[in-house]
């Protein structure tokens, strides 16, 4: 039988949807299940968004262009100006979701056997993305002892080679909720300018900051001109994560025209998505202060919560709305198949995502789970409670 290729053999599968088939055998046997796994908000969309779908008088759905349409461009960078970023339209290629932007930005300034250093623990999707592009991942290590704060910069330092590309963060970070400071950003300019590197951030969360800190952007610094690349998405901003809409944002001519031949080769990004996403623009600011009200009250009834465990370890989110658990057991992905298999009270369980999947560095963050506290108020204390009474019987 002819074999599959050595890179689909090392792709990794994901920590967030590997469970997925345990949870339904646990729905067939008539459990409820809470999702703690997966980052899609249960907030509703904006109205507005959807009703540019539903009343649209389109009598063709006909391709628009590979970097996106100009209309949604030029709102896109009306939008970042509003954050104090200041960009064209034609700095933005509009894609399908942060993943292909991601993708894009991988394939046009790193080769094959390149590096890229990344913060860990990251989003899990960056260890497959850099599989997909024959990159290594060379990682930073953040504990939870210290709320995954990023490492003293000497330590980027060391690790670069000849072969370092760029420097990867996610601020809001998922999994750790992670807010990078204005100063952090600031030593990151300083190293990929001293070193001539990229400097990649995955921006999807801006909205999602509290405690009164401000999100700040790599766009932000000038003298980053050539080397930011920012990676941005409607999923998570307005509970879209369905319409597969993103961009990718530099100012580095290169970069973009580069990026926008990948963008030719999957011709464009779709047409209705498009709509929707630009109509969402319109969101009023009300919405987004509601739904940070919410996260916030959610973040501290969940961190409350859990800190009621004897054993449990937890970070506490300065941003988007997951957060890193250490659990006083061996192994969590036997701890979450377990769950959904065999453990329910009142026909209840939950389902998270084991941790290591978001490490490259093996046999770290075993004991760990990500929790996205995308569920009511209730939903996530009956959750912690079921947690609290399963570690009591668990045996490793």
């Amino acid at each position: 039988m002819p074999k599959i290729s050595q890179k689909g053999a090392l792709m990794p599968q994901s920590p967030i949807r590997k469970l997925v088939p345990f949870a339904e055998a646990a729905y067939k046997k008539g459990k409820t299940v809470y999702h703690l796994n997966i980052g899609q908000p249960d907030i509703k969309t904006p109205e507005v968004a959807l009703d540019a779908v539903k009343i649209n008088s389109l009598e063709i759905l006909a391709y628009t262009r590979s970097e996106g349409s100009d209309e949604y461009r030029n709102k896109i960078a009306n939008y970042y100006s509003k954050h104090d970023i200041n960009v064209a339209k034609e700095d933005i290629i509009v894609t399908t979701g942060g993943s292909e932007a991601l993708l894009f930005a991988f394939g046009s300034i790193m080769d094959v056997d390149d590096e890229v250093i990344i913060p860990e623990p990251f989003y899990a999707n960056y260890n497959g993305f850099s599989t997909a592009s024959g990159v290594n991942i060379v990682p930073v290590i953040s504990k939870i002892e210290d709320n995954f704060a990023l490492p003293p910069i000497e330590a980027f330092e060391k690790l670069i080679t000849p072969k370092t590309k760029a420097i990867l963060i996610c601020n809001p970070g998922n999994p750790t909720g992670y807010l990078y400071t204005k100063e952090e950003i600031k030593k990151l300019a300083e190293i990929v300018i001293k070193h001539d590197l990229f400097l990649i951030a995955d921006e999807v969360y801006r909205e999602f900051a509290y405690d009164g800190i401000t999100h700040y952007s790599i766009m932000q610094e000038d003298n980053l001109k050539d080397h930011a690349i920012m990676i941005d998405s409607v999923s998570k901003r307005y509970s879209m994560c369905g319409a597969r809409i993103g961009c990718l944002v530099s100012k580095n001519k290169d970069v973009i025209a580069t990026a926008l031949k990948f963008a030719q080769a999957r011709l464009s990004p779709p047409t209705l998505a498009q709509i929707a996403s630009e109509a969402a623009l319109e969101t009023p600011q009300s919405y987004f202060d509601e739904v940070k009200t919410e996260y916030v009250s959610r973040r501290d009834i969940l961190i409350a919560e859990l800190e009621k465990i004897d054993g449990v370890k937890v970070a506490k989110p300065k941003g988007a709305f997951y957060c890193i658990v250490e659990l006083p057991v061996k192994n969590s992905d036997a701890f979450a198949q377990w769950l959904l298999e065999d453990f329910e009270i009142d026909g209840e369980t939950i389902m998270v995502a084991p941790a290591a999947g978001f490490y490259s560095t093996p046999g770290v963050g075993l004991n760990q789970i990500r929790i996205a506290y995308v569920l009511n108020k209730e939903s996530l204390v009956k959750a912690v409670r079921i947690l609290k009474e399963a570690l009591k019987v668990y045996k490793d």
